[in-house]
């Protein structure tokens, strides 16, 4: 087929999963509303203990509320357009709101990692270096540091973006996954210049996952030598009940990446159907599980979270009373 390298494409339509039948449609509707909703609701609801609790407002508990947030921008950006798709047969993405999408995406992913590998620093240090801790971790410095990742990944990501948008798109305009990603639109592009966008892209794609993944690896695996180098029982157990939330969430958050890419490259091929519902479980799965971890296994959150709920018992049992 020939290509005229003139952009013709005016919008985008969003196939969701391949091959779904019109019969299941309300099904996965309802099931990515409620997971939606678990999103928005748990992720929602620890902002705002970290926020209103005054003993949460520690660096540790402001890295969990980045990370929060960047869950909660996730679901928002990706999942309110394919429910629209299921419930409404909404299939149309204007060609500029499908590439602000695929630049939410990303971004948001980015600053996830970088997240993801503050929390395994400030573990790290804690545990290694525990009387610099309290001078190189204060709320400050956190709060300045998570702000930074933001900003340097959402400008770095425009880069990225725009350098997409410079190809031509003609003809084709279906994209094969649930929300506009950069590999389903690339996809789709023609000229010359496609092989280059992509190499371009998987290359500051390799270092957003990887650089970070290296230091985490390494981070979390200097905290369990030094968790079994204690011999206090007790002293163990209250270190490894701190990290253990962290490896928890930096494993729902990389093992799956890491299994897809591995699959990829040893020649196991997926279909079309099982590799967008893969991407969409290790995309949006963590987020909905995530408040979960914090609220088991973070003692502190569990203590805050318990006590509001006493409080609420209480005044239930006042009101009725009077």
């Amino acid at each position: 087929m020939m290509h005229n390298n003139i952009t013709t494409v005016k919008d985008f339509v969003i196939a969701g999963f391949p091959g779904l039948r019109p019969l299941y449609y309300g099904p996965v509707a309802v099931l990515l509303l409620l997971l939606f909703l678990a999103i928005v609701i748990g992720n929602g609801l620890i902002l705002a203990v970290i926020i209103c609790a005054q003993t949460l407002h520690k660096p540790t508990y402001m890295i969990f509320c980045h990370l929060a947030m960047t869950d909660l921008a996730f679901g928002t950006v990706t999942l309110p357009r394919v429910i629209a798709r299921y419930l409404w047969n909404d299939v149309i993405s204007a060609f500029a709101a499908c590439f602000t999408q695929m630049y939410l995406v990303h971004s948001l992913g980015a600053i996830h990692s970088l997240i993801l590998l503050m929390m395994a620093l400030d573990r790290f240090v804690a545990i290694w270096f525990p009387f610099q801790y309290l001078v190189l971790f204060t709320n400050k410095i956190i709060s300045i540091s998570c702000v930074l990742c933001w900003i340097f990944t959402l400008i770095r990501m425009m880069g990225i973006v725009l350098h997409a948008s410079t190809l031509p798109y003609c003809d084709m305009n279906v994209i094969m996954q649930c929300y506009c990603d950069h590999i389903s639109i690339t996809r789709l592009a023609c000229g010359n210049g496609v092989a280059y966008v992509k190499e371009v892209a998987t290359a500051n794609a390799m270092v957003t996952l990887l650089v970070p993944l290296s230091f985490i690896i390494f981070s979390y695996f200097s905290i369990i030598i030094a968790v079994l180098r204690i011999s206090q029982i007790e002293r163990r157990h209250k270190v490894w009940s701190t990290c253990a939330p962290q490896i928890f969430i930096t494993c729902l958050y990389y093992v799956p990446r890491c299994f897809v890419y591995i699959a990829n490259h040893v020649g196991f091929k997926f279909s079309l159907l099982a590799r967008v519902t893969i991407t969409m479980m290790y995309s949006l799965i963590p987020a909905a599980v995530n408040p979960l971890i914090y609220s088991v296994k973070s003692a502190d959150i569990k203590k805050v979270v318990v006590q509001a709920c006493k409080n609420v018992k209480i005044g239930i049992a006042s009101v009725n009373t009077k």
